[in-house]
Protein backbone atom coordinates (compact mmCIF):
# COMPACT_ATOMS: atom_id res chain seq x y z
CA UNK A 1 0.00 0.00 0.00
CA UNK A 2 1.34 3.29 -1.18
CA UNK A 3 1.39 6.01 1.05
CA UNK A 4 -0.82 8.29 -1.17
CA UNK A 5 -3.39 5.30 -1.12
CA UNK A 6 -6.61 5.62 0.65
CA UNK A 7 -6.92 2.11 2.93
CA UNK A 8 -10.38 0.29 2.86
CA UNK A 9 -9.66 -0.16 6.73
CA UNK A 10 -8.73 2.06 9.47
CA UNK A 11 -8.28 0.75 13.00
CA UNK A 12 -8.49 2.87 15.59
CA UNK A 13 -6.77 2.21 19.24
CA UNK A 14 -6.47 4.28 22.05
CA UNK A 15 -3.74 3.85 24.30
CA UNK A 16 -2.70 4.89 27.78
CA UNK A 17 0.31 3.15 29.61
CA UNK A 18 -0.02 0.14 27.90
CA UNK A 19 3.97 -0.68 27.09
CA UNK A 20 3.56 -3.79 28.48
CA UNK A 21 1.29 -4.61 25.66
CA UNK A 22 2.21 -2.61 22.60
CA UNK A 23 4.51 -4.90 21.21
CA UNK A 24 2.27 -8.16 21.39
CA UNK A 25 -1.05 -5.76 20.27
CA UNK A 26 0.95 -4.50 16.79
CA UNK A 27 2.25 -8.08 16.05
CA UNK A 28 -1.25 -9.92 16.19
CA UNK A 29 -2.98 -6.96 15.27
CA UNK A 30 -0.42 -7.24 11.84
CA UNK A 31 -0.90 -11.05 11.87
CA UNK A 32 -4.76 -10.28 12.01
CA UNK A 33 -5.05 -8.18 9.04
CA UNK A 34 -2.48 -8.66 6.41
CA UNK A 35 -4.47 -12.33 5.54
CA UNK A 36 -7.45 -10.40 4.79
CA UNK A 37 -5.45 -8.79 1.66
CA UNK A 38 -7.50 -5.21 2.52
CA UNK A 39 -5.52 -2.29 2.92
CA UNK A 40 -5.15 -1.11 6.28
CA UNK A 41 -3.88 1.67 8.63
CA UNK A 42 -3.37 0.81 12.75
CA UNK A 43 -3.90 4.50 14.26
CA UNK A 44 -2.71 3.98 17.61
CA UNK A 45 -3.91 7.30 19.65
CA UNK A 46 -1.43 8.08 22.52
CA UNK A 47 -3.55 9.52 25.13
CA UNK A 48 -0.75 11.35 27.21
CA UNK A 49 0.75 8.39 28.39
CA UNK A 50 3.21 8.60 31.32
CA UNK A 51 4.65 5.12 30.37
CA UNK A 52 7.26 4.64 27.28
CA UNK A 53 4.27 3.91 25.03
CA UNK A 54 4.78 6.91 23.08
CA UNK A 55 7.96 6.06 21.90
CA UNK A 56 7.00 2.68 20.75
CA UNK A 57 4.17 3.79 19.03
CA UNK A 58 7.42 6.08 17.15
CA UNK A 59 9.66 3.11 16.74
CA UNK A 60 6.62 1.04 15.10
CA UNK A 61 5.28 3.42 12.81
CA UNK A 62 8.95 3.96 11.43
CA UNK A 63 8.99 0.39 10.73
CA UNK A 64 5.82 -0.27 9.49
CA UNK A 65 5.63 2.78 7.44
CA UNK A 66 1.73 3.32 5.80
CA UNK A 67 0.54 0.58 7.99
CA UNK A 68 0.86 2.25 12.14
CA UNK A 69 -0.18 5.64 11.93
CA UNK A 70 0.72 7.14 15.57
CA UNK A 71 -1.44 10.13 17.01
CA UNK A 72 -0.16 11.59 20.00
CA UNK A 73 -2.05 13.62 22.27
CA UNK A 74 -0.91 16.72 24.33
CA UNK A 75 -2.21 14.94 28.22
CA UNK A 76 -4.18 12.28 29.45
CA UNK A 77 -8.19 13.77 27.91
CA UNK A 78 -9.93 10.52 28.33
CA UNK A 79 -10.63 7.17 26.37
CA UNK A 80 -14.05 9.22 24.37
CA UNK A 81 -11.49 11.91 23.46
CA UNK A 82 -8.87 9.54 21.93
CA UNK A 83 -11.18 7.84 19.82
CA UNK A 84 -12.68 10.91 18.82
CA UNK A 85 -9.15 11.81 17.66
CA UNK A 86 -8.42 8.24 15.72
CA UNK A 87 -11.50 9.04 14.14
CA UNK A 88 -10.92 12.09 12.47
CA UNK A 89 -7.74 11.01 11.88
CA UNK A 90 -8.96 8.18 10.03
CA UNK A 91 -9.26 7.85 5.98
CA UNK A 92 -10.94 4.27 5.67
CA UNK A 93 -13.94 3.19 4.26
CA UNK A 94 -14.73 1.31 7.42
CA UNK A 95 -13.36 1.99 10.92
CA UNK A 96 -13.00 -0.65 13.39
CA UNK A 97 -12.26 0.56 17.23
CA UNK A 98 -10.67 -1.86 19.75
CA UNK A 99 -8.52 -1.48 23.17
CA UNK A 100 -5.20 -2.05 23.51
CA UNK A 101 -5.02 -3.98 26.68
CA UNK A 102 -5.44 -7.13 24.12
CA UNK A 103 -9.09 -8.12 26.09
CA UNK A 104 -10.49 -7.88 22.27
CA UNK A 105 -8.29 -10.23 20.53
CA UNK A 106 -7.00 -9.17 17.19
CA UNK A 107 -7.67 -12.09 15.56
CA UNK A 108 -11.39 -10.88 15.45
CA UNK A 109 -11.51 -8.29 13.25
CA UNK A 110 -11.67 -9.90 9.94
CA UNK A 111 -15.43 -10.63 11.48
CA UNK A 112 -16.16 -7.40 11.56
CA UNK A 113 -14.58 -6.28 8.71
CA UNK A 114 -17.15 -8.90 6.56
CA UNK A 115 -19.84 -7.88 8.43
CA UNK A 116 -19.04 -4.02 7.01
CA UNK A 117 -18.71 -5.47 3.89
CA UNK A 118 -21.89 -6.80 3.64
CA UNK A 119 -23.47 -3.00 4.10
CA UNK A 120 -23.72 -2.58 7.73
CA UNK A 121 -23.15 0.65 9.09
CA UNK A 122 -22.69 -0.26 12.91
CA UNK A 123 -21.15 -3.83 14.00
CA UNK A 124 -21.52 -4.14 17.48
CA UNK A 125 -20.17 -7.26 19.48
CA UNK A 126 -21.34 -9.26 22.29
CA UNK A 127 -18.33 -10.66 24.33
CA UNK A 128 -18.98 -14.32 25.27
CA UNK A 129 -17.19 -16.05 28.78
CA UNK A 130 -16.09 -12.29 30.05
CA UNK A 131 -13.09 -12.51 32.07
CA UNK A 132 -13.66 -9.55 33.99
CA UNK A 133 -14.04 -9.39 37.63
CA UNK A 134 -17.81 -9.14 39.32
CA UNK A 135 -17.76 -5.68 40.17
CA UNK A 136 -16.54 -4.80 36.04
CA UNK A 137 -19.34 -7.06 34.99
CA UNK A 138 -22.16 -5.34 37.70
CA UNK A 139 -21.28 -2.11 36.44
CA UNK A 140 -21.26 -2.84 32.70
CA UNK A 141 -24.61 -4.20 33.31
CA UNK A 142 -25.91 -1.10 34.84
CA UNK A 143 -24.63 1.11 32.31
CA UNK A 144 -26.23 -0.84 29.78
CA UNK A 145 -29.34 -0.94 31.20
CA UNK A 146 -29.19 3.01 31.48
CA UNK A 147 -28.50 3.78 27.74
CA UNK A 148 -30.82 1.69 26.44
CA UNK A 149 -33.30 2.51 28.89
CA UNK A 150 -32.53 6.42 27.66
CA UNK A 151 -32.09 5.86 23.91
CA UNK A 152 -34.49 5.92 21.81
CA UNK A 153 -34.50 3.43 18.37
CA UNK A 154 -31.78 1.27 17.98
CA UNK A 155 -29.64 -0.21 21.24
CA UNK A 156 -26.87 -2.07 21.88
CA UNK A 157 -26.36 -5.00 23.91
CA UNK A 158 -23.17 -4.74 25.04
CA UNK A 159 -21.74 -0.80 25.49
CA UNK A 160 -19.05 -1.42 27.17
CA UNK A 161 -16.77 -3.70 24.71
CA UNK A 162 -14.66 -1.34 22.47
CA UNK A 163 -14.21 -4.33 19.87
CA UNK A 164 -16.83 -2.11 17.05
CA UNK A 165 -17.01 -1.57 13.38
CA UNK A 166 -18.50 1.60 11.61
CA UNK A 167 -19.07 2.95 7.98
CA UNK A 168 -17.33 6.00 7.07
CA UNK A 169 -21.00 7.28 6.66
CA UNK A 170 -21.24 7.01 10.23
CA UNK A 171 -17.99 8.04 11.50
CA UNK A 172 -18.88 11.68 9.36
CA UNK A 173 -21.83 11.85 11.50
CA UNK A 174 -19.99 11.53 14.59
CA UNK A 175 -17.12 14.10 13.80
CA UNK A 176 -20.26 16.58 12.87
CA UNK A 177 -21.05 16.44 16.70
CA UNK A 178 -18.57 18.83 18.38
CA UNK A 179 -20.09 18.45 21.91
CA UNK A 180 -17.61 17.37 24.37
CA UNK A 181 -17.52 14.24 26.34
CA UNK A 182 -19.72 12.20 23.86
CA UNK A 183 -20.74 8.52 23.72
CA UNK A 184 -19.63 7.22 20.76
CA UNK A 185 -21.36 3.88 20.40
CA UNK A 186 -24.71 5.69 21.24
CA UNK A 187 -24.00 8.06 18.56
CA UNK A 188 -23.02 5.58 16.15
CA UNK A 189 -26.35 3.51 16.80
CA UNK A 190 -28.38 6.72 16.54
CA UNK A 191 -27.11 7.69 12.87
CA UNK A 192 -27.08 4.11 11.53
CA UNK A 193 -29.42 2.67 9.17
CA UNK A 194 -28.21 -1.14 9.34
CA UNK A 195 -26.63 -2.54 12.83
CA UNK A 196 -26.04 -6.13 13.42
CA UNK A 197 -24.64 -7.68 16.89
CA UNK A 198 -21.98 -10.27 16.81
CA UNK A 199 -20.47 -12.65 19.46
CA UNK A 200 -16.63 -12.56 20.37
CA UNK A 201 -14.45 -13.91 22.17
CA UNK A 202 -12.90 -11.93 25.65
CA UNK A 203 -9.83 -12.51 27.30
CA UNK A 204 -7.54 -12.03 30.22
CA UNK A 205 -5.66 -8.37 30.31
CA UNK A 206 -2.46 -9.30 29.03
CA UNK A 207 -0.03 -6.98 31.30
CA UNK A 208 -0.92 -4.30 33.45
CA UNK A 209 -4.30 -2.62 35.34
CA UNK A 210 -7.25 -1.48 34.03
CA UNK A 211 -7.36 2.02 33.59
CA UNK A 212 -10.96 2.07 34.96
CA UNK A 213 -11.26 2.77 38.88
CA UNK A 214 -14.65 2.99 40.49
CA UNK A 215 -14.60 6.69 40.62
CA UNK A 216 -13.87 6.71 37.19
CA UNK A 217 -17.04 4.22 36.53
CA UNK A 218 -19.41 6.27 38.64
CA UNK A 219 -18.34 9.71 36.82
CA UNK A 220 -18.88 7.88 33.21
CA UNK A 221 -22.24 7.21 34.48
CA UNK A 222 -23.10 10.64 35.13
CA UNK A 223 -21.59 11.90 31.74
CA UNK A 224 -23.72 8.97 29.92
CA UNK A 225 -27.00 10.48 32.29
CA UNK A 226 -26.49 14.20 31.64
CA UNK A 227 -25.10 13.66 28.03
CA UNK A 228 -27.61 11.78 26.52
CA UNK A 229 -30.97 12.72 28.15
CA UNK A 230 -32.57 15.51 29.83
CA UNK A 231 -34.52 13.05 31.93
CA UNK A 232 -33.25 14.22 35.54
CA UNK A 233 -34.38 17.61 34.82
CA UNK A 234 -37.91 16.29 33.86
CA UNK A 235 -38.35 14.04 37.47
CA UNK A 236 -38.34 17.34 39.13
CA UNK A 237 -41.34 18.07 36.92
CA UNK A 238 -42.68 14.66 37.46
CA UNK A 239 -42.27 14.34 41.67
CA UNK A 240 -43.71 17.60 42.13
CA UNK A 241 -47.11 17.09 40.20
CA UNK A 242 -46.98 13.98 42.06
CA UNK A 243 -46.49 15.69 45.60
CA UNK A 244 -49.00 18.38 44.11
CA UNK A 245 -51.51 15.67 43.47
CA UNK A 246 -51.15 14.59 46.61
CA UNK A 247 -51.16 17.36 48.74
CA UNK A 248 -54.75 17.88 47.03
CA UNK A 249 -56.40 14.59 47.88
CA UNK A 250 -54.68 15.34 51.29
CA UNK A 251 -57.01 18.14 52.07
CA UNK A 252 -60.09 17.16 50.26
CA UNK A 253 -59.79 13.88 52.36
CA UNK A 254 -59.18 16.38 55.63
CA UNK A 255 -62.20 18.58 54.05
CA UNK A 256 -64.87 15.45 54.21
CA UNK A 257 -63.85 14.02 57.41
CA UNK A 258 -63.73 17.11 59.18
CA UNK A 259 -67.67 18.03 58.11
CA UNK A 260 -68.14 14.29 59.24
CA UNK A 261 -66.72 14.48 62.61
CA UNK A 262 -65.78 17.92 63.68
CA UNK A 263 -62.67 20.42 64.27
CA UNK A 264 -61.17 18.11 66.19
CA UNK A 265 -60.77 15.66 63.99
CA UNK A 266 -57.99 17.19 62.19
CA UNK A 267 -56.08 18.45 65.15
CA UNK A 268 -57.51 22.32 64.69
CA UNK A 269 -55.53 22.64 61.22
CA UNK A 270 -52.57 20.14 61.72
CA UNK A 271 -53.22 18.34 59.22
CA UNK A 272 -54.43 21.24 56.76
CA UNK A 273 -51.62 22.78 57.09
CA UNK A 274 -49.88 19.63 56.26
CA UNK A 275 -51.83 19.42 53.10
CA UNK A 276 -50.88 22.91 51.94
CA UNK A 277 -47.40 22.49 52.57
CA UNK A 278 -47.23 19.41 50.31
CA UNK A 279 -49.29 21.71 47.56
CA UNK A 280 -46.73 24.46 48.13
CA UNK A 281 -43.55 21.49 47.81
CA UNK A 282 -45.38 20.44 44.87
CA UNK A 283 -45.76 23.82 43.20
CA UNK A 284 -41.97 24.21 43.90
CA UNK A 285 -41.31 21.24 42.04
CA UNK A 286 -43.41 21.68 39.91
CA UNK A 287 -41.52 24.92 38.79
CA UNK A 288 -38.09 24.02 38.89
CA UNK A 289 -39.16 20.91 36.72
CA UNK A 290 -40.34 23.76 34.21
CA UNK A 291 -37.43 25.53 34.66
CA UNK A 292 -35.06 22.22 34.14
CA UNK A 293 -37.15 21.75 30.64
CA UNK A 294 -35.87 25.22 29.47
CA UNK A 295 -32.59 24.15 30.59
CA UNK A 296 -32.30 21.10 28.92
CA UNK A 297 -33.73 22.26 25.63
CA UNK A 298 -30.83 25.12 25.95
CA UNK A 299 -28.39 22.17 26.33
CA UNK A 300 -29.87 19.61 23.48
CA UNK A 301 -29.19 22.50 21.26
CA UNK A 302 -26.02 24.31 22.34
CA UNK A 303 -24.64 20.54 21.86
CA UNK A 304 -24.42 21.39 18.08
CA UNK A 305 -25.12 17.77 17.35
CA UNK A 306 -27.11 17.72 13.38
CA UNK A 307 -31.32 16.73 13.94
CA UNK A 308 -30.55 14.43 11.07
CA UNK A 309 -27.85 13.31 8.32
CA UNK A 310 -27.76 12.52 4.88
CA UNK A 311 -26.53 9.22 3.70
CA UNK A 312 -26.95 9.50 0.01
CA UNK A 313 -29.20 11.32 -2.40
CA UNK A 314 -30.62 9.80 -5.59
CA UNK A 315 -32.43 10.98 -8.78
CA UNK A 316 -30.42 14.19 -9.01
CA UNK A 317 -28.02 15.61 -11.79
CA UNK A 318 -24.58 16.03 -10.81
CA UNK A 319 -23.90 20.02 -11.87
Amino acid sequence: MELTDKPELSLVIPVYNEEANLSELIRRTLAACDPMGISYEMILVDDGSADNSAQMIREAAEKNGGKVVGVFLTTNFGQHAAVTAGLQTSVGKYVITLDADLQNPPEEIPKLVEKLREGYDVVGTIRENRKDTFFRRWASKTVNLMVRKLCNGKTMTDYGCMLRGYSRTVVNAILQCPEHGKFIPMLAMSYARRTIEIHVKHADRMAGESKYNVWKLIALQYDLLTGTSIFPLRMLTYIGTLLAAFGILFGLYIFVMTRIHGDDWSQHGVFTLFSLVFIFMGGQFVAMGILGEYIGKIHMNTRGRPQFFIESVTGRKQK
